[in-house]
């Protein structure tokens, strides 16, 4: 009797692996954005003000921002990021999704703030510039 070959169990099992590849990826991510929250803060303010996306009147308040930014996405439901980096899922193939929160986050909260007086670029020359810095917490 011939043996019938099942496609889907290999499909299914590759599917798996991409997913815990990806959720792996994930909690590397948040953990480092969490663990070194204040030094991208640092380097992320430094590179929006030195190509001219965001002007301020207190560089310390936006690394105050910021670094509250990355130590609270950590303690996030999936539901809440997906829901927030929405609008922009589409702006880059493969993109970083803590990338996408805070360009979401600059491009929604902070043009609100009462230290920032205003925000330049589009979507994509601020996610460029917020993802100079993130995708050093990005596992190759």
């Amino acid at each position: 009797m011939a043996r019938v070959f099942n496609n889907n169990s290999a499909t299914d099992a590759t599917i798996r692996a991409i997913d815990r590849k990806r959720e792996q990826e994930r909690r590397f991510m948040l953990s480092q954005a969490f663990k070194n929250a204040d030094e991208l803060s640092l380097r992320l303010v430094q590179r929006l003000i030195d190509r001219h996306i965001i002007e301020t009147t207190s560089e310390q308040a936006m690394r105050d921002l910021f670094s509250e930014q990355l130590r609270t996405i950590s303690n996030m439901e999936e539901f809440d990021i997906q829901f927030k980096i929405a609008p922009l899922r589409n702006l880059a193939t493969d993109p970083n999704f803590i990338s996408l929160f805070l360009t979401q986050y600059i491009i929604e909260d902070l043009v609100d703030h009462p230290k920032v007086q205003d925000v330049f670029g589009d979507d994509l020359d601020i996610y460029l510039t917020v993802d100079s810095i993130l995708s050093k917490i990005r596992p190759s």
